[in-house]
């Protein structure tokens, strides 16, 4: 929660918490889960989750699954929402010895309220600078996955490569099996 934040860690923090609920089974099915998933990126020990907040950080996992989805203005409504909801006047902070780093999330924030800040701001700051087009969903019709496409001279359909070879290939496959019939 009080760990150093880079806009493309803020981003990957929202890409890999939304991806915690796909079509694969539930990852975030414990409070020990969460902290793992929090451990995995970067923040520190203490990390304390109880049920409830496990609950609420999904609810922000589903708050945030639309802007990877949805039109830009529904997109940035979703966005600024969370900004309203649980954002603060941006802070300076160098607490417990760390670089200085800056805090949108109130100082008393439970995990659930700093997940929602810090993941806001970093996709809206994304968003703003590639545009909601990078923000997207896997094209795959058997993933539920999403990303952020960095790249901005290479549009991107797919969550990685894996998804774009099978779809390729499934899709090579059926125009054969049509060229047979044919």
């Amino acid at each position: 929660m009080e760990s150093l934040q880079t806009p493309d860690r803020l981003v990957r923090l929202a890409v890999d918490l939304v991806n915690t609920k796909t079509l694969e089974p539930e990852q975030l099915v414990t409070p020990d889960d969460v902290r793992r998933f929090l451990l995995d990126h970067g923040e520190p020990e203490p990390i304390a989750i109880d049920e409830a907040e496990l609950d609420e950080i999904r609810e922000v996992r589903e708050r945030l699954r639309p802007v990877f989805h949805e039109e830009p203005a529904v997109a940035a409504k979703a966005l600024n929402d969370l900004l309203t909801e649980y954002a603060v006047r941006p802070y300076l902070s160098d607490h417990e010895g760390s670089p200085w780093h800056l805090h949108v999330a109130r100082p008393e924030a439970g995990w659930p309220e700093w997940l929602a800040a810090q993941t806001a701001l970093g996709l809206a700051g994304f968003a703003a600078g590639h545009g909601f087009a990078a923000l997207a969903g896997c094209a795959a019709p058997d993933c539920e996955r999403v990303f952020a496409n960095q790249a901005e001279r290479r549009p991107r359909r797919y969550c990685g490569p894996t998804c774009a070879s099978r779809t390729r290939v499934a899709s090579y496959r059926a125009r054969q099996a049509g060229a047979e019939k044919s």
